[in-house]
């Protein structure tokens, strides 16, 4: 037997349980004629009728409370069961929120690292910096330099230090004498470094870019020598597409992970954190940088 359209039973539910067509609509978001129309069709449908009709007044008769006892049943278990297939499928999301230029020059090629390790999480990566409405952006993870001030109610996990230094293309010579290349989210960053390491640059020619990033790419094209992160050149670095003439040094900052809920409660936020902070750890030993608590100091000059 073909049974009626389930959303004429869901129609009659609510007006079942709410005795009236204008609550059920308000519920249902839908007019007065809609609910009245989808009972109807449902008691045309079953050849009974479910309500006695007074003085614009509607009441359950002995079939209408029988069906709505099924119906009541039926849609309980039916939200119950929704809830738990959407409970399964976000328990195995993560959702990180990650500033765009390690994303994409050094969290992004490691990825399928992680997922190899963890094939269970599934990462959903957003890019972004700066303060993090973690309610609103449904984020679960942040990774973040601390250039700005968090809410102290937050948990967070300092990830590394923040090692800088001046890059270019091999070939282009390991002086200061050659167009510097800057970017407006990292204004600072060659006033902060020439400060730092006692150097003087002797170019007075600069190219300015929108983003640290496109700094960085540029650099990578020959167009001149850019302030970089170790971790965000490591990889080129590596292949020799860049080299840093004058190696790297500590600039105060540090990457952290952010979380509104504990870092460290054995759910899929630590085993990202310790994930993310071994291939931190891990790149930085590679190129060198140890991480201790002696003050920021250039390291020596890599020869590649």
């Amino acid at each position: 037997m073909k049974l009626p359209p389930l959303n004429a039973f869901r129609y009659f539910d609510i007006a079942a349980e709410t005795e009236s067509f204008v609550r059920a609509a308000e519920h249902l978001h839908v007019t007065h004629g809609a609910v009245s129309r989808q009972v109807r069709l449902l008691e045309e449908s079953l050849g009974v009728e479910l309500f006695e009709r007074r003085n614009r007044a509607i009441f359950l008769n002995a079939a209408g409370r029988t069906l709505h006892a099924t119906t009541q049943s039926l849609f309980s278990q039916l939200e119950g069961t929704v809830q738990h297939l959407r409970q399964q499928v976000q328990d195995t999301v993560l959702v990180l929120s990650c500033e765009p230029t390690i994303a994409m020059r050094w969290l992004i090629p490691r990825l399928p690292g992680f997922q190899a390790a963890h094939p269970d999480i599934q990462l959903h990566l957003v890019a972004a910096g700066g303060p993090v409405d973690f309610a609103r952006g449904g984020i679960d993870l942040a990774l973040r330099r601390d250039d700005f001030h968090w809410d102290r109610h937050l948990h967070s996990r300092k990830i590394c230090d923040e090692w800088v230094g001046p890059v270019c293309r091999p070939g282009l010579g390991n002086t200061l004498d050659q167009r510097l290349l800057h970017s407006r989210t990292r204004a600072d960053a060659w006033a902060n470094w020439l400060r730092l390491s006692g150097e003087r640059a002797t170019s007075s020619e600069r190219s300015d870019y929108e983003h640290f990033y496109l700094s960085v790419q540029a650099a990578s094209a020959g167009l001149g020598m850019a302030i970089a992160s170790a971790l965000m050149v490591s990889d080129e670095l590596d292949s020799g597409q860049l080299h840093a003439p004058r190696g790297f040094l500590r600039d105060g900052s540090a990457y952290h992970l952010l979380s509104p809920q504990p870092l460290d409660d054995g759910s899929h936020r630590q085993r990202f954190a310790e994930w993310v902070s071994a291939e931190c750890q891990a790149c930085l030993c590679q190129l060198g940088l140890a991480q201790n608590d002696e003050p920021a100091l250039p390291s020596p000059p890599q020869v590649r």
